[in-house]
């Protein structure tokens, strides 16, 4: 008979330190009040484990043990919670007893979804290098066979690192395409490589500095090498979930290797070491090495936008205006649209387009990649 008693006042005096939530049909819930957002609230119970409830169907919370709750305002304040006429009472240590409404909490937290909360706050606030990068790996390839024989590859990457201090970005892109055709010849068709590597760093919530390395080559322009190193001020015009604008404004330096097949017609003199000299002519083939070195201005932007939970768009846009050569300029132009299929997959199609006012003879003036294929992303 001790014995029930004893464990009776157990029973009931764990429930007195246990917490409870009523719901708005009468229902309560005893057990261990984990966390909230806005949307739900999930409570630990001894029968039926974790339990997941809709935030707008709880009329009130008891929690004699210590709870962290944030407000609206941005502030956050901590102690036993209790609801009295439909407000939510926090008991703290150092204020006495704070009064909110439901509509003003933005999460709910327990010691230990606290700690978890907090050391995320401080590992983002300080990472390592190798820590907080995303990405995506885009792969698309076409093949025909039959009179011609067909490969078309292209080949995308992008990787980011931010924090609200400063962002890495890097990315490559590439395409290359083949044709075989019955006789035997074989003729590449397309080949045309670019990446770069960009760094922002935040002066404020608006205003940020910038330094950014471009490098590209492209078979059929006769482009072995554009090295374009840049700098300059950036505003972040839009930052909200949904909608991310950047605006840059700044100075770049233009470095152009161009590489063309000349044939030409030769003199030369055999014989010399016989003592008998023959003058005579031929024709040969020979590269022609032009580099061209420029100061630019550059004005551009970022943009990105989520219609949805699984559709959303990317622009970037460069316009360098040739300060050296007053009238030539060069616009890049980079846009995706992107479909999530899971949470890791999606299907992406994407524009890529390099325009240059002032190409070497003979060339023309744009080019233009368009491929769509498979997205596998990686990171949060």
């Amino acid at each position: 008979m001790k014995f029930l008693i004893a464990a009776s006042l157990l029973l009931w005096a764990g429930s007195l330190w246990a917490d409870q939530v009523t719901l708005a049909n009468g229902d309560r819930i005893t057990g261990t009040v984990l966390h909230s957002d806005t949307k739900t609230l999930v409570i630990k119970t001894d029968n039926a484990g974790e339990v997941t409830l809709k935030w707008d169907s709880i009329a009130a919370i008891s929690a004699p043990g210590q709870l962290y709750i944030g407000l609206g305002d941005g502030q956050m304040v901590s102690g036993s919670v209790e609801t009295v006429d439909g407000k939510f009472n926090v008991t703290t240590k150092t204020a006495g007893v704070v009064s909110t409404s439901k509509e003003s909490i933005q999460f709910i937290r327990n010691n230990d979804e606290q700690a978890k909360a907090q050391a995320e706050i401080d590992h983002f606030r300080n990472p390592r290098l190798v820590d907080l990068w995303v990405g995506n790996l885009d792969l698309g390839f076409a093949a025909s066979r039959g009179n011609a024989n067909t490969e078309t590859l292209t080949l995308s990457t992008n990787a980011a690192r931010s924090t609200t201090r400063d962002k890495i970005a890097v990315y490559y892109t590439s395409i290359f395409s083949s044709s075989d055709f019955s006789g035997g010849t074989s003729q590449t068709t397309a080949n045309s490589k670019r990446g770069g590597v960009s760094y922002n760093l935040n002066l404020n919530k608006k205003a940020f500095v910038f330094g950014s390395v471009d490098l590209e080559s492209d078979q059929f322009q006769a482009l072995d090498l554009r090295f374009t190193p840049a700098g300059g001020a950036g505003y972040h015009a839009i930052a909200t979930k949904p909608t991310q604008l950047d605006l840059r404004v700044g100075a770049a330096g233009d470095q152009e290797f161009f590489s063309t097949g000349l044939s030409r017609t030769g003199t030369f003199i055999a014989g010399a070491l016989t003592g008998v000299p023959t003058i005579g002519s031929t024709t040969f083939s020979s590269q022609q090495q032009i580099n061209r070195t420029s100061a630019e201005l550059l004005l551009g932007n970022n943009f990105v936008h989520k219609f949805n939970s699984t559709t959303s768009v990317e622009q970037k846009l460069d316009v360098f205006a040739n300060l050296s050569n007053t009238g030539a300029y060069r616009v890049n132009l980079d846009i995706s649209a992107v479909t999530a299929i899971r949470k890791w997959f999606s299907w992406q199609v994407t524009i890529s387009d390099r325009f240059l006012s002032d190409p070497l003879p003979g060339f023309k003036k744009n080019d233009a990649i368009y491929s769509t294929g498979a997205r596998v992303s990686f990171g949060k």
